[in-house]
């Protein structure tokens, strides 16, 4: 049975960081490409981050240079660590898994707010 858990999402104050934290079983981890969605009320599901199997990594514009995309083959992991967070940055995250097959995560909501 495949499943991907997020956790790690919660409620920031604007400038502050959270961690995302994605466990991966039931498939092949090491051979999928690896990515965090988002979805704000209201907005289309985008991509923020990307890793492939080789650790090459692709990020959202408004992300870049904030936010760090890792994986960790050993464990089945792959974190989302998110600095200087913005209020548009709120929104629900999806771990997503991607090859042969499309697998998504039950999403945690990010809520950046004073």
């Amino acid at each position: 049975q495949v499943q991907l858990v997020e956790s790690g999402g919660g409620l920031v104050q604007p400038g502050g960081s959270l961690r995302l934290s994605c466990a991966a079983s039931g498939f092949t981890f090491s051979i999928y490409r690896m990515g965090w969605y988002r979805q704000a009320p209201g907005k289309q599901r985008e991509l923020v981050a990307q890793i492939t199997r080789g650790s090459s990594t692709n990020y959202l514009d408004s992300v870049k240079g904030r936010f760090t995309i890792a994986r960790d083959n050993a464990k089945n992991t792959v974190d989302l660590q998110m600095n200087s967070l913005k209020p548009e940055d709120t929104a629900v995250y999806y771990c997503n898994a991607c090859w042969l097959n499309d697998y998504w995560g039950q999403g945690t909501q990010v809520t950046v707010s004073s």
